[in-house]
C-alpha cells in the first residue's frame, strides 16, 4: 500500500482506472484525444461558449483545449440558454443551481448528495481541487424563495460541470436539508488524523477507501487494502461505490464488479431501476455509447474449459484449444523436432518471447509453429511461419536477464495477412495492479520434464504469484520481474519453457499474458520459484512497436 501511495495515483492514472473514452493512456496517464479520434456517431451537444459540436466526445476533447467550454445541453445551441451555479452569501453558503430549462435558481436537496457531487459543484465554480466540505441545513430561518422544491442531483464524481449530472426537481420534504458548500481554496499541512490527497487536500482518514471521491482526484480510493461501508473492493486495490456494481460498465481492471456470477441475481432484482433514465444519466450514458463505438480488441478467450492438472514438469498434456496463444520457436539449424523456446501470440503478426531465446543475426533461421500440441506428430492445423522482423529490447542485459523480452513479427502470406487460423491472441496487461500475490495463473510449454527428459507434447500447470523474490534471489530480482511457483516446488517452468507464457485470468476468464518465462534455479525444487518478465511493465514498449490499437482492450 505504501508503494502504491508513493506513486501518487489519481483519476488520470491508467494503471489504476479506465480512461474516459475521450482520453487515451500515454505513459501511464489519461490524456485527451484529439477531436478527430472521436467516433462520428452520437447526439450533438452545445457548449457554454455557444459552440455546437457533433458529439459529447467531441465536446470533451474540445474542453481539454478550452476549459471554459463546458457542457451546456444536448442538441443545437439555443439562444439565451444558461446553466448557472452559485453559492449564497452569509454563514450558510447555500448552493443554488439554475438548470437550462428553468428560469430561476433552486436550492439543492441533501438526499443522495455526497462529496462526489460537492466536488463537481466546486469544479464548476472554478475550484480545481473541489470541495473542502459540504453539509445539509434543515433549519433555514432566513426568508428564501423556492423552499417548496429543491433539485436532486446525482453525479459520477469526475464531471467538470453540474450540467453533466442527473438533475430532477422534487417536492422538498418538510425536514429535508438543503446543501451548503465550502470550496477548497487554501492549502494547509494535513494532521495525523487526516489523509493527504495527491492534490494536497486534507480529508479525514475515515473518509478514505469508502467508495466516495472525497479528494476530487480519486486518490483516496486507489490504494486500499479493504473498503469501508458497503463500497466494493476491486482486486487492484481500489474502492468503488456499490451503485457502480453490476451497472453494465466495468470499473475494476479485471472486471469483477460486472462478473456474470455476481450480477445474475442483482440484475434480476434491480432490472427496472438499472434500465431507468435516472440511473443512466448523461455523463454515464454518453460514456457507454462512446465506448461501444470504439474499436474492440478480442483476445484471451478460448473455446475450452480447463480442468485441474499438476506440474509442467512431468505434467499431463494440454488438449486442443486449451492454450490457443501458445507458440513454439525452432531454429532450422538444429536437427530433429526439438522445440527451442516458447512464445505467446498477441494478435496481428506479433509474438512475444524472451530476449534470451533469440539472436538478431539469426532472424531468418527461426520458425514459429502455431496451434501445435505435439512436436513430432504431423497436424494439418499447425501453421509454420518465417520471421519478418525480430525486435529485442534495447536494454536487455544477458548477464542479469533484465528486460528479457523480444517481439517477433511473423512473415505474412501473399494477401498481407498473417492471422493464424487455429489460434487466439492472449491479452496484453497494461497495469501492474491487475493481478496480485496469491493469484493462481497457468504456465505452459515444452520444457524439461522430471528427470530432465524433453517432452514432445505441450504441458501446463497451475502456479501462484509470489509477492517478491528479491530475498530468494538477492541482487538478481528486479522490479520488472515477476515470480511464480508452488510452495513445495511441485509445479514450475523449466529449461525449454523459456519465452512461453504465464497467463492469468480476469473475472470473466479472459487470459492476460502476465509473464514470459525468463529464468530460475533448480527448477521444480521448493524455495526456487520461476522468474518471469513482467509483461505489464512493457506495455508501452510493446504498443510502440505493434501499434496500440492491436493490443488495447481499453484505454485505446
Amino acid at each position: 500500500i505504501e508503494e502504491c501511495l508513493s506513486n501518487q495515483h489519481t483519476h488520470k492514472s491508467c494503471a489504476k482506472v479506465f480512461c474516459n473514452p475521450w482520453e487515451r493512456c500515454v505513459d501511464g496517464k489519461c490524456l485527451c484525444k484529439l477531436p478527430y479520434q472521436c467516433p462520428k456517431n452520437g447526439s450533438s451537444v452545445c457548449s457554454t461558449n455557444g459552440r455546437h459540436l457533433p458529439t459529447y466526445c467531441h465536446l470533451k476533447t474540445y474542453e481539454c483545449q478550452r476549459p471554459e467550454a463546458k457542457f451546456l445541453h444536448k442538441g443545437k445551441c439555443k439562444s439565451k440558454a444558461t446553466f448557472s451555479v452559485s453559492l449564497g452569501q452569509g454563514d450558510l453558503s447555500l448552493l443554488q443551481v439554475k438548470p437550462v430549462d428553468q428560469k430561476t435558481d433552486f436550492f439543492v436537496c441533501a438526499s443522495e448528495w455526497t462529496m462526489n457531487e460537492a466536488n463537481v459543484a466546486c469544479r464548476h465554480l472554478g475550484f480545481e481541487s473541489g470541495a473542502e466540505y459540504q453539509k445539509a441545513n434543515s433549519r433555514i430561518t432566513e426568508p428564501a424563495l423556492n423552499l417548496l422544491h429543491c433539485l436532486q442531483i446525482t453525479c459520477r464524481g469526475l464531471e467538470t460541470s453540474l450540467a453533466e449530472c442527473h438533475i430532477e426537481m422534487k417536492t422538498r420534504d418538510c425536514d429535508e436539508g438543503l446543501i451548503s458548500l465550502q470550496c477548497h481554496e487554501n492549502l494547509r499541512a494535513c494532521s495525523d488524523g487526516e489523509f493527504t490527497c495527491v492534490n494536497k487536500k486534507c480529508i479525514p482518514l475515515n473518509k478514505a477507501c469508502d467508495g466516495v471521491n472525497d479528494c476530487g482526484d480519486l486518490s483516496d480510493e486507489l490504494c486500499c487494502r479493504d473498503c469501508r461501508g458497503n463500497s466494493f473492493h476491486c482486486r487492484s486495490g481500489i474502492c468503488i461505490p456499490s451503485k457502480n456494481v453490476c451497472n453494465q460498465e466495468v470499473d475494476c481492471l479485471t472486471g469483477e464488479d460486472e462478473a456474470k456470477l455476481l450480477c445474475a441475481g442483482f440484475l434480476l432484482k434491480y432490472n427496472g431501476y438499472l434500465n431507468s433514465e435516472t440511473h443512466f444519466f448523461l455523463f454515464v450514458k454518453e460514456r457507454k455509447i462512446i465506448k461501444t463505438l470504439l474499436p474492440q480488441v478480442h483476445c484471451g478467450l478460448r473455446n475450452h474449459t480447463l480442468t485441474r492438472r499438476k506440474r509442467i514438469i512431468g505434467g499431463q498434456n494440454a488438449t486442443k484449444g486449451e492454450f490457443p496463444w501458445q507458440v513454439a520457436i525452432k531454429e532450422t539449424t538444429n536437427e530433429g523436432t526439438t522445440v527451442y523456446c516458447g512464445g505467446v501470440y498477441i494478435g496481428g503478426c506479433w509474438v512475444l518471447t524472451a530476449a534470451h531465446c533469440v539472436r538478431a543475426n539469426r532472424v531468418h533461421q527461426y520458425r514459429v509453429w502455431v496451434a501445435m500440441l505435439d512436436s513430432i506428430r504431423y497436424n494439418s492445423e499447425v501453421d509454420t511461419f518465417r520471421l519478418n522482423k525480430l525486435i529485442i529490447h534495447e536494454k536487455y542485459n544477458a548477464s542479469t536477464y533484465e528486460n528479457d523480452i523480444a517481439l517477433l513479427e511473423l512473415r505474412s502470406s501473399g494477401k498481407g495477412e498473417c492471422s493464424p487460423k487455429y489460434t487466439t491472441p492472449a491479452c496484453v496487461p497494461w497495469s501492474e495492479y491487475m493481478f496480485n500475490t496469491g493469484d493462481t495463473c497457468k504456465v505452459s510449454g515444452w520444457g524439461l520434464e522430471e528427470g530432465f527428459a524433453k517432452p514432445n507434447f505441450l504441458k501446463w500447470g497451475n502456479v501462484n504469484l509470489f509477492q517478491n523474490c528479491s530475498e530468494l534471489y538477492p541482487g538478481r530480482f528486479f522490479k520488472q520481474m515477476a515470480c511464480a511457483g508452488t510452495y513445495d516446488g511441485s509445479i514450475d517452468s523449466c529449461k525449454g519453457d523459456s519465452g512461453g507464457p504465464l497467463v492469468c485470468f480476469d473475472a470473466e476468464n479472459v487470459a492476460y499474458v502476465w509473464g514470459i518465462v525468463s529464468w530460475g534455479e533448480n527448477c521444480g525444487e521448493a524455495g526456487h520459484p520461476g522468474v518471469y518478465t513482467k509483461v505489464a511493465s512493457y506495455y508501452d514498449w510493446i504498443s510502440h512497436h505493434v501499434t496500440r490499437s492491436l493490443i488495447s482492450r481499453y484505454n485505446v
